[in-house]
């Protein structure tokens, strides 16, 4: 089978990378183009990164010597590649405008990016929860007047440490929830070599989180109305967001209220049955287990559970009733896979098989 040939629109930085690596040697995708500011445009792709790599897997041969292209000249993309992840560092006014060109130019633009997400039509997607939101595509199109562009994005990366969590636990009438997410330096394109100031430190603030964190679950749990995304009206959600010394995985200590209150039975059966379209479809990067329950008191663990099924598993543990609310548990999900690259290669895995690329 020929692979599909698509473009990575802000190659170099930690996104970037993180989706090279995620793409070399995919079944359905061949990466032909690479594109990021100008400044990196006509370098190789080793050259352009120089000593910026910042994963701990080596760059992948096949990219090195691959010729960078200004992100901004959308006509040579598209006579390169079919469609584009992207994931570039700009003012979020630049990003919705330069997604929306690549989109026009009727090349589908899949972004890890936040600049898209509210856009009514653009559907953002946690593929296991909300692939009935695709479906926005076709009103999208009609707005935009292209055959073949559009937007899809992935939400927060931080979110996908409890949203998962919760989503089967709806059907009890979920009336509260309070989140503390403890955040990794990747978050925030970072390493602890050019993030000293995070060693033996945490930071009590991240800014934009906390609004995204309490805002994007609504648009992900909400529904499709006359072409556009409704988000839900409840529950209620209040969060915190903290940078911790970690160098990937966020973590969430949840809590929760129910109309309806499960048992604790109830609950774990919930998420040890959960599944979606990726699992059906058994999409290249879907975990087998979509969320995993640790019985130990100490786990999940960043250290040890973040790479769970390749990075896209989602690890729960110290599901308990409380004092205050009905229960109260811990979430982790890895920020750079599931959370970024990984999310994002999942869901054009699902648009491919789903035929949103023809």
């Amino acid at each position: 089978m020929e692979k599909m040939k698509v473009g990575v629109v802000g190659a170099t930085g930690m996104v970037g990378q993180r989706f090279l690596t995620l793409l070399e040697n995919h079944p359905y995708f061949e990466v032909t183009a690479l594109a990021a500011s100008a400044r990196s445009a006509g370098k190789t792709y080793e050259e352009a990164v120089g000593d910026r790599w910042k994963l701990k897997t080596p760059m992948p041969e096949q990219y090195k010597s691959m010729i960078v292209h200004d992100a901004a000249n959308i006509e040579e993309m598209g006579k390169l590649c079919r469609f584009v992840f992207c994931a570039v560092d700009m003012k979020k006014d630049e990003i919705k405008a330069l997604e929306e060109a690549y989109a026009k130019a009727e090349i589908p633009v899949v972004s890890n990016n936040s600049a898209n997400r509210w856009t009514p039509d653009v559907p953002m997607v946690i593929p296991e929860i909300n692939d009935a939101h695709l479906e926005v595509i076709e009103a999208q199109r009609k707005r935009l007047g292209t055959k073949r562009g559009f937007i899809a994005v992935k939400p927060n990366c931080s979110i996908q440490s409890y949203v998962p969590a919760l989503t089967p636990l709806l059907k009890y009438g979920i009336k509260e929830v309070v989140a503390t997410t403890y955040q990794a330096i990747s978050g925030a394109g970072k390493t602890f070599r050019e993030w000293p100031e995070m060693i033996d430190n945490i930071i009590p603030y991240i800014g934009g989180e906390e609004e995204k964190s309490e805002q994007e679950p609504l648009r992900v749990w909400g529904k499709v109305e006359n072409g556009e995304i409704v988000k839900a009206t409840a529950p209620v959600i209040t969060t915190q967001c903290i940078r911790v010394p970690v160098s990937d995985g966020h973590t969430a200590a949840v809590f929760v209220k129910f109309e309806k209150k499960p048992t604790k039975e109830e609950i774990l059966k919930a998420w040890a049955e959960f599944k979606g379209k990726p699992q059906e479809l058994n999409l290249p990067h879907a975990p087998e287990q979509f969320i995993t329950y640790f019985e130990e008191d100490n786990r999940p663990q960043a250290a040890q559970d973040r790479d769970i099924y390749g990075g896209m598993g989602v690890t729960v543990g110290r599901l308990r009733e409380d004092t205050l609310y009905d229960y109260k548990f811990v979430g982790l999900s890895h920020n750079t896979l599931r959370g970024a690259a990984g999310g994002a290669v999942l869901i054009a895995e699902l648009l491919y098989r789903e035929g949103y690329f023809n």
